[in-house]
């Protein structure tokens, strides 16, 4: 089509049904586009099955009608993916899949529309539309399932999960996503093959793709206790898992796992927010004392974050932003009135890019509480502007290592950074003026700093 503005839908249908015309094919789009079609989400990925005919050679036709690249195939799936602005459109030969009990890769044969439709996730996944926009239930089901926001696989859910076990997440995910809830034989189900849903059968990045989703979404915490119900949740995340049952006193409503979930709960659907709500106090079980204290709680779960999050095979940047979060989540919740302007600026510098999800976390943290003085964080927040705004900022020593070795006349090492540090604590502090001149008069008349 010779444009990089977005393809409308109305269009992509037009293509699709002029290319099968061409090729002779049958087809139709299944699955989440056609479903979300009628539960009015948006959906611009659809997934086109073929019953008669070749999807890879439908799916070089419709490139050429698109104008679009040619095909990515995939031999081995006999599938094909094709990219137009706005859309990316899967191409499949109706197929049924199964994966060996060690295996990641599934086993594939060409199977008829009617097996195709069997072999998919969920009910509400086995709606077909045709090119014009009419859309059939083959299995009689879908549409009822939908209406009843019910997630029910179309065979027997453990020989669904045995297919393909990630799909128990799927399941976790399109409840917290769509407002869902599973039928009643799929948590057992879950229960029966939660064991197939380990490496190498399914990959980390898989899973934690899954993970991302649920925690992007509207009702994490559901989602989270759907893991619980389905005997997923030691597997996927042991280190929340570990928290059920411990106890904890003072302002606190909930042992250590109920408030991670009314933490996550009172997140807004950022990711890394998320996640360090999910680990902010997985600490505690390891660290727990029989007064009910819970010493360095803080320092102890960003460590078991990172180890998780490695295991997930999350990106390194993320790993390392939630396990500050988690390591700092404290600072706000012991804010006090009386705290100093430098000890607010140490919380803003330690902090850094960081500091707005911090202060969502500590708010999340109080909420899902009794805390009777979350007020207390709005005045922090506004302390927090003020020393932002300062002018010279106080976040920072305006000089640098090499100032520090020139006027001390000393080589490169610890020795500098622990200087370099002192200073920027002093002028936080406001001992020393937020000037290049000032830190440099104050280095040399302090020579045992």
């Amino acid at each position: 089509m010779g444009t990089n503005q977005p393809v409308a839908d109305q269009d992509v249908l037009r293509l699709l049904k002029q290319a099968a015309a061409d090729e002779g094919a049958t087809a139709w789009i299944v699955g989440g586009y056609v479903r979300d079609k009628l539960l009015g989400r948006p959906h611009p990925d659809p997934d086109v099955v073929v019953e008669h005919g070749s999807a890879p050679t439908l799916a070089q036709r419709f490139a050429e009608l698109a104008g679009a690249p040619p095909p990515v195939i995939f031999e081995r799936f006999g599938t094909a993916q094709v990219t137009v602005p706005g859309h990316i459109v899967e191409f499949v030969s109706a197929r049924a899949e199964s994966y060996p009990p060690d295996s990641r890769k599934p086993v594939v044969r060409s199977a008829s529309l009617e097996e195709d439709i069997k072999r998919r996730d969920f009910t509400i996944n086995t709606l077909l539309m045709d090119f014009d926009g009419n859309i059939s239930d083959p299995l009689g089901r879908g549409r009822a399932d939908l209406a009843a926001k019910v997630l029910r696989t179309p065979v027997d859910p453990a020989q669904t999960f045995s297919d393909d076990p990630l799909r128990m997440l799927r399941a976790v995910r399109f409840a917290a996503q769509l407002g869902f809830e599973p039928a009643p034989e799929i948590p057992p189900a879950m229960r029966e093959m939660k064991g197939r849903l380990v490496q190498p059968v399914i990959s980390a990045e898989r899973i934690a793709d899954e993970l991302r989703k649920i925690l992007e979404s509207e009702r994490p915490r559901r989602a989270i206790e759907l893991l619980d119900e389905g005997g997923l949740l030691e597997g996927v995340l042991p280190e929340v898992a570990a928290c059920k049952g411990v106890q904890q006193g003072g302002y606190h409503t909930h042992d250590v796992y109920g408030h991670t979930l009314e933490a996550v709960q009172h997140t807004e659907p950022d990711l890394i927010l998320r996640l360090a709500a999910l680990f902010h106090d997985v600490g505690k079980p390891r660290t727990a004392t029989p007064d009910g204290a819970f010493p360095g709680h803080e320092d102890v779960g960003a460590a078991m974050a990172v180890a998780a999050l490695e295991r997930l095979r999350f990106p390194q940047r993320e790993i390392e932003q939630v396990a500050r979060l988690v390591r700092l989540h404290l600072r706000p919740v012991y804010y006090r009135s009386e705290w100093s302007d430098g000890a607010v600026r140490r919380l803003a510098h330690d902090s850094g890019d960081l500091l707005d999800r911090l202060m969502k976390l500590a708010r999340a943290d109080l909420a899902a509480s009794a805390y009777p003085d979350q007020e207390k964080l709005d005045e922090l927040q506004g302390r927090l502007a003020s020393v932002l705004a300062e002018s010279p900022s106080r976040l920072r020593p305006p000089i640098d290592g090499g100032d520090i070795m020139r006027i001390r006349s000393l080589p490169p090492g610890p020795e500098i950074g622990r200087i370099k540090a002192r200073l920027a604590e002093l002028v936080m502090d406001g001992e020393i003026p937020a000037d290049r001149d000032a830190v440099l008069a104050y280095l040399e008349g302090h020579p045992h700093l």
